[in-house]
This record gives structure tokens, C-alpha cells and sequence, in this order.
């Protein structure tokens, strides 16, 4: 693996050095006027230089004066981007831009084009509410672990008020700050409330990966580390440092890929602590493994508030989302099951926030914070 990354890895340290001998890095990316864009890149040893992830292909970059590779891309649509560059087909970040996705092994930057009229995602001059970082011991695991927790505006100036909160996790290769750095959970959040299209709450962000030894496309093991974690860490931590509403109609959960099949396995088999469940674009491979041995529903959802499923027509999921959809039905549990458009992409899973967070800890479903 190391010895894979030596060509990216050299076109870093060529390009730190260059700077270390009093010369200026390359401004890049760089966005001018109607929203183009300028990726530059310092590789004076490299043979090819491509720029990934902006459009469906590969743009081959050229080679300009003191090694510095570039390509002009656009009129770029607002949005946030993911792109790197593919230095002699091996892929790094851009060591001009200080904004990387956060990953469990990070190789992607991030790059917003904005306009005066902010997406539903992006930063508008409203209130604000607060994400805090947490460090914790857990009990389960025997180890340090994170969790980022957002409050919304008010919150502070409110101190007899509890809240509802909604469990948010991410998919397989991300971190507890992904949902927040690249999905802007918070920024979501802010604009349905100023909008007045949802109750106030509490978004709970946990570190997906309990498992240190998990091996890729073996997610059991993991999946019951985290719920462990999640039930004798988490959940106390935020009830007892927070002002919320613990009980099941004070709670929901949510997750995309990954994080919406621990959403749903968790959520469906315990409705004693969660009255919202939901799945975005969630990975199920063994979908009857979902319902545990011994699970009975007698009485449908009457326990379960909402029971929400969304993905996009053109997820590679889809196939075993729809044989999880008849098992669900097939056991007498009522979805809410919505196909869109789109596939396995976060501008999809930010638009699958909005929309489920107006459905959740509305007056006449779940109590509102007291006054």
C-alpha cells in the first residue's frame, strides 16, 4: 500500500520542498469570474497529471513553467465538490487546499462554489446553532472514541428546555465529522428551522467503525460493536451532558450506506428506544438477518412513530433495498418507502436529510421542547 502511493506521496515533498526554497505554492483550485475554476498542482517529476472526480472522466492536465500542472473547469454549478488529482495514476489530495473530506484514510478535497442565493446546504445568514466535539471511554470497547453533537439556535438561552434528538450516522470509509465537513447536517438543520419547516433537535453524529479489525465487506462484527457502543456510551453521554427527551418519542435514528443499515437494524429491533427510524440508501445484504431470532410484531408498527426508506433509482443498492422493502412488508411493518432519482452520492443523502427531518418531532407526533 505505501509503496503504491510512493509517486503522489513524492510529488507532495517535491512540491513542500519547492516551497521550503522560497517559492510560492500554486494557488489552487482557484475560482474566477462566472464560476470557473483553476486546479493547479506542483509535480515537477511527474510523467501525467489528471484531475478526478469534477466530471464523469478523467481531465488530463497540462504541464506549464516550473512543473506546475493545470486545467480550467467550468461554469461550475453551485455546490459542494469532492476532487483529487491522479499524479502518474495514483491518487492524492491537493496539497494547496486545506479542505479534505474527512475519511478513515483521507485522499479527497472538497471545493464550494456558492452564489447570493445559498442551496438548502449551504452557510445563509440566519441563526446558527453549535456542533460540539466530544471525547468519551467506551465502556464496550475499552477505548477513546468521538462524537459530534449539534444543538440548535437557542438552545443555550433556554436552559429548562429538552429537546428531541435524532441519531445520524455515516457510511463505510467516513468519520464522525463527515456528516457535518462534507453533508452539512448542521447547515441543514439551521435553514429547515429558520424556514420553520421542523421541530428543534439535537443531532447525535457517532463514529461509525467500532471495529479496528474489520475486514472490508464483513460489516457484522462492526455492526454489533457499534450498537453496544452506541447503547451503553452514546446514549447515556448525550442524555446526561444535554437537555433532551429521553424516551422513544424523543429520539430518532438515521443513517446513510453503511450507517442506514445500523439505522434500521437498530431502530427496527428497538422500538423501546426509538419511535423514528430511518435508512438512506442503506446497505442490506442479508436482509433477513435484519429481523433478529426471536423477533415477533404482533401489532404492525404501533410502537414505531415512522418507519422511513429512501434511495435513488440508480443506487447500486437498489436491488437489495427492494427484497429488505418486501421482508419489511412481509413481516407487517408499514414503510414510508420513497425510490428516487439519483444514486450512491451525498448530494443525493443531503436531500434525504431535508426531507426526513419535517416529518420527526412535529407537535402533533412527539412533544415539542418545553418553554
Amino acid at each position: 500500500m505505501i509503496f503504491r502511493r510512493l509517486p503522489a506521496l513524492l510529488a507532495v515533498v517535491l512540491c513542500l520542498q519547492g516551497q521550503a526554497r522560497g517559492s510560492e505554492p500554486p494557488e489552487s483550485p482557484q475560482i474566477l469570474e462566472g464560476r470557473r475554476v483553476i486546479f493547479r498542482l506542483k509535480a515537477p517529476e511527474a510523467e501525467s497529471v489528471q484531475l478526478k472526480g469534477i466530471h464523469r472522466t478523467l481531465l488530463d492536465m497540462k504541464r506549464g513553467r516550473h512543473g506546475i500542472w493545470s486545467v480550467t473547469v467550468g461554469p461550475m454549478d453551485p455546490g459542494i465538490y469532492e476532487y483529487s488529482f491522479m499524479v502518474d495514476e495514483e491518487q492524492m489530495i491537493d496539497p494547496s487546499n486545506p479542505s479534505i473530506k474527512p475519511e478513515l484514510n483521507p485522499d479527497i478535497s472538497l471545493l464550494e462554489i456558492t452564489t447570493d442565493t445559498p442551496l438548502f446546504y449551504q452557510w445563509r445568514d440566519v441563526p446558527h446553532g453549535t456542533v460540539h466535539l466530544h471525547s468519551y471511554f467506551s465502556q464496550s470497547l475499552k477505548r477513546l472514541r468521538r462524537v459530534r453533537v449539534y444543538t440548535p439556535p437557542g438552545y443555550e438561552h433556554h436552559p429548562a428546555g429538552k429537546y428531541p434528538v435524532l441519531y445520524l450516522f455515516h457510511g463505510t470509509g467516513d468519520t464522525e465529522a463527515t456528516w457535518t465537513e462534507f453533508g452539512r447536517a448542521h447547515l441543514i438543520l439551521d435553514n429547515l428551522l429558520a424556514e420553520g419547516k421542523t421541530a428543534p433537535m439535537l443531532l447525535v453524529m457517532p463514529d461509525g467503525h467500532a471495529d479496528l479489525q474489520e475486514e472490508e465487506g464483513d460489516h457484522k462484527a462492526n455492526f454489533v460493536k457499534f450498537e453496544a457502543d452506541l447503547l451503553g456510551s452514546v446514549l447515556p453521554l448525550v442524555d446526561g451532558c444535554y437537555r433532551t427527551i429521553a424516551s422513544p418519542e424523543g429520539r430518532a435514528i438515521n443513517g446513510l450506506s453503511m450507517g442506514g443499515m445500523q439505522s434500521l437494524d437498530i431502530g427496527i429491533n428497538h422500538p423501546d428506544l426509538f419511535a423514528y427510524i430511518g435508512g438512506m440508501s442503506a446497505y442490506v445484504p442479508d436482509a433477513e438477518d435484519l429481523l433478529r431470532p426471536g423477533f415477533h410484531n404482533p401489532h404492525g408498527n404501533d410502537e414505531i412513530k415512522l418507519l422511513w426508506v429512501q434511495i435513488g433509482k440508480d443506487d447500486f443498492l437498489l436491488k437489495e433495498a427492494e427484497k429488505f422493502h418486501a421482508l419489511l412488508t412481509k413481516h407487517g411493518l408499514r414503510t414510508q418507502w420513497t425510490l428516487t432519482a439519483g444514486g450512491h452520492e451525498w448530494p443525493v443523502w443531503r436531500q434525504y436529510l431535508r426531507d426526513f427531518a419535517p416529518l420527526v418531532f412535529r407537535p402533533e407526533r412527539a412533544p415539542a421542547p418545553a418553554p
